[in-house]
This record gives C-alpha cells, sequence and structure tokens, in this order.
C-alpha cells in the first residue's frame, strides 16, 4: 500500500456538487492499493499513519500525533500512485490492483484507522470523479509505501 499523507488544517471531497467527506485539522491520506496488499498492510499503515508524530504541540515542534490531538482523517482512493512513468509521456496504472481488490482494502483500512482510535474518518467515493480541496499545513507531505517496510506476515 502506498499512502501520500498531508497535514492539513481543513480538507473535503466533493462528487458531484456534494461534499462527501471533510474535515478540520488533521490527516489528508492519499491511498494506494497494490495488487499484493492484504490485510498485514492495511493494519501496518493503519497504525503508523494515527501514531505519525507531525502536528504541532504547544511550543510549535511536530510531536504528536492524530491521536493525541484529537485530529481527524479524510481518505481518499487513489490508485494513480502506482503510475509508472518511466517509459513515453502516459503513465501505466498495471501495478495498481484491480477495482475489486482495491475497494474492500481502501474500506478495511478506513475501519482500522478508525478502530486505532482516529476520530472522525471521513472518504472519499471509491472509484468516483472526486474534486478534492484542502490547505496543507506547513506544508507538511509524507509518503509511505508498506512494501519497504517491516510488515508482519500472516502465519
Amino acid at each position: 500500500m502506498r499512502a501520500v499523507v498531508q497535514r492539513v488544517s481543513e480538507a473535503s471531497v466533493t462528487i458531484e456538487g456534494e461534499v462527501v467527506g471533510r474535515i478540520g485539522a488533521g490527516f489528508l491520506v492519499l491511498l494506494g492499493v497494490g495488487p499484493a496488499d492484504g490485510a498485514a498492510e492495511v493494519d501496518w499503515l493503519a497504525r503508523k499513519i494515527a501514531g505519525l508524530r507531525v502536528l504541532e504541540d504547544e511550543q510549535g515542534r511536530m510531536n504528536r500525533s492524530l491521536l493525541d490531538a484529537g485530529a481527524g482523517a479524510l481518505v481518499v482512493s487513489q490508485f494513480t500512485l502506482y503510475g509508472d512513468c518511466r517509459k513515453g509521456r502516459r503513465p501505466s496504472f498495471v501495478g495498481a490492483a484491480p477495482p475489486e481488490h482495491a475497494e474492500p482494502l481502501y474500506e478495511a483500512f478506513c475501519e482500522a484507522l478508525a478502530a486505532q482510535g482516529v476520530t472522525p474518518v471521513e472518504r472519499g467515493r471509491f472509484g468516483a470523479d472526486m474534486k478534492v480541496a484542502l490547505v496543507n499545513d506547513g506544508p507538511v507531505t509524507l509518503i509511505l509505501d508498506s512494501s519497504g517496510a517491516d510488515v508482519p506476515t500472516a502465519s
């Protein structure tokens, strides 16, 4: 799984003129799912994001997590995080999981993030044409990829 995590002072997702997800301060999470991803990657990434200490404390240091600050997350599916631009000018997306594999893992990630204690966990709509608005705070933007991490395997 890949995630682009942006610290925001506010973010929202609009579909066909209707706001379907909105948060104040917290994280906008753009989430991509790869074909080999499963429950271990979902759990690892949810724990990692819930505990990321990049929100400011009283001294202005990046020292608080979403859990510490009582901040929320807006999660938007983003298969283009698996775009391969090495050849030609048009990206290839063959590295992204097909929708029937990706959608349940996207939903599971949102549930796992909430289970970590993050509230609210707002969502975009999987597969929809979405308009994402955000005010990046800092700016702070991080890229996480479970394939390079010590992801536990099921036994």
